[in-house]
């Protein structure tokens, strides 16, 4: 086998990212939950690939499938602008244990007050990491503009979901499940730009076709926040829609349960086919 071949663009993505099919194997790429589990060595190792490989060096056997790994990996816990390590909540592969977590506390958690304050403080703070790790760019953020940012959107969020809990009170309990789903929504409204800011005043790197940085960009940057923010904004839906997508109250048919507890329940009903269970969030 021949060495690797030095003409691989490994600046863009390994699928078309003109497609959506091409964008969502990226993402899924990038978001995978198993890159959090790798060690302080894999992540330098294959940052040491990578950066070889863009000097023109490719270590002897390395495949162009380890080569995309190694891309990938790098690009999940790195900075693209700054070269940063991230921390690891902050990195898009912890997105989906993270959120499914928060989100299911403050669904489950939404009966009492001090819950209510508590766990839209964690998700605002966890938004608030996620958004500062994510940031394009590589132009400093001061930490009061942090603060600021932080502070807002905590406040937003939890005066949206207490003042909303008020207004549901007398509502059917499935209302009230929404609420932390708005107060997240208004809370983003505050949170992105706020973390963003810095951005706006002096704009994010544009390049040409071949990565080379032409100039900075306040208009760009505008664009790109008002996607950002869009994709937030759908994400408040995609929880609830999920969820609904089974019902709450779900059957199973008694065939299809343990034997002991199948005869347990011919013995005391021996009509009864189906049984039903809260399937939970």
């Amino acid at each position: 086998m021949g060495d690797l071949p030095l003409d691989i663009n490994i600046q863009e993505p390994r699928w078309d990212q003109s497609t959506f099919l091409g964008r969502a194997r990226h993402f899924f790429t990038v978001t995978d939950p198993r890159n959090l589990l790798l060690s302080g060595d894999q992540l330098e190792a294959s940052r040491n690939i990578v950066q070889n490989y863009r000097a023109g060096v490719a270590i002897p056997g390395l495949t162009e499938d380890q080569l995309w790994r190694a891309k990938y990996v790098y690009d999940s816990a790195f900075h693209p602008d700054t070269g940063e390590k991230v921390v690891l909540i902050g990195r898009m592969s912890a997105q989906v244990p993270m959120n499914m977590t928060i989100t299911g506390c403050m669904l489950t958690f939404y009966r009492k007050t001090p819950t209510v304050v508590f766990w839209q403080w964690v998700n605002q703070s966890f938004n608030a990491i996620v958004n500062y790790s994510n940031r394009s760019g590589d132009a400093p953020i001061t930490v009061r503009q942090l603060g600021t940012a932080y502070v807002s959107a905590t406040t937003g969020a939890v005066a949206t979901a207490l003042g909303l809990k008020s207004l549901t009170k007398h509502l059917p309990p499935l209302v009230g499940r929404f609420v932390p789903f708005a107060a997240v929504a208004a809370a983003n409204c505050i949170n992105i730009p706020l973390m963003r800011q810095r951005e706006l005043q002096v704009g994010i790197p544009v390049t040409d076709e071949a990565g080379q940085r032409l100039g900075h960009s306040v208009t760009a940057a505008k664009q790109g926040i008002f996607q950002v923010g869009l994709v937030g904004f759908c994400l408040v839906f995609a929880t609830p829609l999920c969820c609904a997508l089974f019902p709450q109250r779900s059957s199973i048919h008694v065939t299809r349960l343990e034997p002991e507890l199948r005869a347990q329940i011919q013995a005391q009903n021996p009509s009864i086919d189906v049984v039903y269970y809260n399937k939970g969030l």
